[in-house]
């Protein structure tokens, strides 16, 4: 026994001393905020001030000093975000993380995200260049100083950029532009709706695909083709049973790139009012963009201030930064605010490119005699290092439509044969002419609406409904983007894949700005939700893939019930748990007649639930649980299982699922009809949540199963780390709420989590009070052991807001950069 005790204590020894050096370190990591430090390269010293908000102010002499010293700043605060985002676009991630990631690499590597930012790095303003330039050089001073240890990240992971960065090669302006590329990967895509819909097409047929996949209310199905047929009589489906879905272990790391392409669940919330419908006599504006979240938050709010110099035009300008890029992305300046969402018009084209029956190095192109023509992918080489195994040659190749995605990820063969047919993809982003960044760098220094629809002018990728607001009282919108135009006989519409070797589908130009959707605000405010942004009379085809309007109506709803708004109204609308979604289909759930021992009781709590999808309530969970069952039952059983799981998890199919019950569908329900199947439901519904939560209905509570999880890449996905490294909050809402809480059904180990919402709120008032608001759900540290690491996550989760000033009272931390 005295052995046992000499060993347990010397046990706890090295386990207490290894948390004692950790902590030291984490300690030494944690960036300085007070004081001086020396920034070689500046041309004169610069102010990082932070205030009572932790808002950090960066006031400058010189606007390439500001946007140098915001480099840094970002490489202090956000060192391991910069490091996975930057192994991320270039393909990197297997170096760091073993064959885990490898797949991931293989796309990046495909898309060719980085080799397509060289490209448009050429095609930047000179003054953009500049300001890519400075950024550059800030990150890779503070990476290669000796000023503060790395963060945790890099300990452990084994990853030391120090000698790249003090070649100046560590962070470049490459990777800027790279990343403004990510975020359109992230939001404007669609090939993972047509490759849903080409997946589905084997087991139903075209007229039970736009039940599974409907078209907008009040639109017909933008593709008038027979697809099911097509596809059939190309052969171009893999011979045997679909394999079952593929794991999920990197879903901690690369979440949203479990099912890349796709938008469903991606979107936002804006809305503006004119001095009119104000009660300051000023616009207000509000924003709240929806995005996965993650820890340390995808946001860093800042100010950028710097007088016209000789060489530059002067900034100040306050809002959301991206770690990663030299410019405020959503904010105001003294004169103006801009607020996104995401418009998601189709910019993705998937084409079936037909092999050589002979040579699969040729594919097939349009001819002009109708006769096969054939010509050469164009091909090169990556080479992937990967830890712990021998390097991997990827082989990547190009049609004239772009990428080979179909050599990147597997999930591909495991629907298609290619042996005779491959998927190449036509996107936007990837072509050489992309400037963001001068459209961003531009808004910074707006100061009326009509500079800011001047500036947006040139955001290529991905589009976005963009409002605006400036202090002379102007509100207006505009989808601000490039669209591209289709053939007015191609009868897919980039719906679907398409025959690459027809010219129809080829796309035959690009939608004039002048010609996107507008709104100069005659009505005293306009909103938009990612529904769709222009009227029935509209010439031009943006997308089938609009969102549902519920967000938009019950903005417009609000919007309406006062005649004149305040900040703090305008925040009570961004804390609405209004779902007129889950109204639509409760009677069918009431209507139920369970068998389960709960069900009389879950009855009586359905009765008395109103639609709010409140985190302290049980009709909340009870709902969602029900529609997910129904949904595997019905759906599932109609394309099988591992196809259905394939499709489901981030695409709920809730469209689907109201067409369904409202047509008592019994070609989806099956004979005993949907009201059978919805009993069904909510039986399994119930003993899995008792299984859960209880046999008490009276206790459940929503915000149990809903919590908001912000997941740290790659920490999320060890168990002992995951608790220190998240960040987490119990809320309500659902994906159709304004206070929208989007859950991924295919995370067996939370399928109701909250992964997607609200990445910031915030309301810019136009006024001379000037009475800004924001929050996020994470905070402005990206070092876990800093206080500053979740202490915005209550207020976030409350719907409670920090002040936002371009001159606060005064300063919390002082910091000076000198030369």
């Amino acid at each position: 026994m005295r052995w046992v005790f000499r060993v347990l204590t010397l046990l706890l020894s090295v386990a207490l001393l290894l948390v004692v050096a950790l902590s030291v370190y984490g300690w030494r990591s944690l960036p300085r905020l007070d004081g001086r430090l020396a920034l070689a390269g500046l041309q004169h010293e610069v102010q990082v001030n932070r205030d009572a908000s932790d808002v950090t102010h960066i006031l400058a002499r010189d606007p390439r000093d500001a946007w140098m010293a915001l480099g840094y700043v970002h490489a202090q605060e956000r060192a391991w975000q910069l490091e996975f985002n930057r192994r991320l676009m270039r393909g990197e991630l297997s170096a760091v993380f073993g064959s885990t990631t490898l797949e991931t690499d293989k796309l990046m590597r495909t898309l060719g995200i980085h080799r397509a930012a060289s490209r448009q790095l050429q095609g930047l303003s000179q003054d953009t260049q500049v300001a890519l330039r400075a950024y550059a050089d800030g990150v890779n001073a503070f990476f290669a100083g000796q000023e503060q240890a790395l963060p945790l990240e890099f300990l452990v992971l084994g990853a030391d950029p120090t000698d790249e960065a003090r070649s100046g090669q560590y962070w470049t302006p490459e990777d800027s532009v790279g990343w403004s590329l990510m975020m359109a990967l992230d939001l404007g895509g669609n090939w993972g709706n047509e490759f849903a819909r080409l997946t589905a097409l084997e087991v139903i047929d075209t007229e039970a695909l736009w039940t599974l996949f409907p078209p907008y209310p009040g639109e017909r199905p933008a593709a008038t083709a027979d697809l099911a047929t097509l596809y059939q009589d190309l052969d171009v489906y893999r011979r045997g049973a679909p394999t079952e879905q593929r794991s999920q272990s990197q879903g901690g790391v690369l979440a949203w790139l479990d099912d890349p392409g796709s938008n469903e669940g991606k979107g936002s919330n804006n809305w503006v009012v004119s001095g009119e419908r104000s009660e300051s006599g000023a616009p207000l504006l509000a924003n709240d963009p929806h995005l996965g979240l993650s820890a340390p938050a995808l946001w860093y709010f800042a100010r950028l201030q710097a007088p016209d110099v000789a060489s530059h035009k002067g900034l100040d300008v306050v809002g959301a930064t991206l770690p990663g890029a030299p410019v405020v992305v959503l904010g105001r300046t003294r004169e103006a605010a801009w607020a996104f969402t995401n418009t998601g018009p189709d910019v993705q084209d998937l084409y079936l490119e037909q092999l050589h029956p002979d040579d699969p190095s040729l594919y097939r192109v349009p001819s002009d005699d109708g006769l096969p023509r054939w010509m050469p992918f164009d091909e090169r080489v990556e080479r992937i290092a990967v830890k712990g195994a021998a390097d991997v040659e990827h082989r990547v190749r190009h049609t004239r439509h772009g990428p080979v995605i179909s050599d990147a990820q597997s999930r591909y063969a495991d629907v298609i044969d290619t042996s005779r047919h491959v998927l190449a993809l036509r996107w936007t982003a990837l072509d050489d002419d992309v400037r963001n960044i001068d459209a961003s760098l531009a808004a910074n220094r707006a100061r009326s609406v009509e500079d800011l629809i001047g500036a947006f002018a040139n955001m290529h990728a991905p589009m976005q409904s963009v409002l605006m607001a400036d202090r002379a009282g102007r509100i207006a919108f505009k989808a601000a983007g490039r669209v591209p135009l289709r053939h007015v006989d191609n009868d897919i519409q980039g719906v679907a894949p398409s025959p690459g070797w027809d010219a129809r589908y080829d796309w035959i130009g690009w939608l004039p700005y002048d010609e996107t959707p507008f709104d100069d605000g005659s009505r005293g405010w306009i909103a938009t939700a990612n529904q769709r942004v222009h009227g029935p009379d509209y010439p031009h085809f943006l997308t089938q893939d609009w969102v549902m309007p519920y967000r938009q109506q019950r903005i417009e709803q609000l919007l309406q019930a006062r005649d004149r708004h305040s900040p703090e109204s305008f925040r009570l609308m961004q804390a609405d748990l209004h779902a007129e979604s889950t109204r639509r289909l409760l009677p069918y759930l009431r209507a139920a007649k369970p068998a389960h021992e709960l069900g009389e009781a879950a009855l009586r709590v359905l009765a008395d639930f109103d639609g709010v999808m409140r985190g302290d309530a049980a009709g909340p969970l009870i709902y969602s649980v029900w529609v997910d069952e129904f949904t595997r039952d019905v759906i599932g059983g109609r394309l099988g299982k591992a196809r259905f799981e394939k499709l489901y998890g981030k695409r709920l199919f809730r469209s689907a699922v109201e067409l369904i019950l409202e047509r008592n569908d019994a070609h989806w329900c099956g004979e005993g009809g949907c009201a059978a199947a919805v009993t069904t439901a909510l039986d399994r519904a119930l003993e899995r949540i008792a299984k859960e939560q209880g046999r008490d209905p009276r206790s459940w509570r929503w915000d149990r199963a809903h919590p908001a999880i912000s997941v740290h890449r790659p920490f999320s996905n060890v168990p002992y780390l995951a608790p220190w490294f998240e960040v987490r909050a119990p809320t309500g809402g659902d994906p159709f709420t304004l206070n929208v809480g989007q859950y991924h059904l295919d995370k067996a180990d939370a399928p109701f989590a909250n992964r997607h919402a609200a990445s910031l709120r915030a309301i810019y008032d136009l006024s001379d009070a000037g009475q800004d608001l924001f929050i996020y759900q994470t905070g402005q540290s990206g070092h876990v052991m800093s206080r500053r690491y979740r202490d915005m996550s209550p207020s976030w989760a409350d719907v409670r807001l920090r002040p936002l000033r371009m001159q606060p009272e005064g300063w919390e931390r002082q910091l000076t950069l000198h030369p």
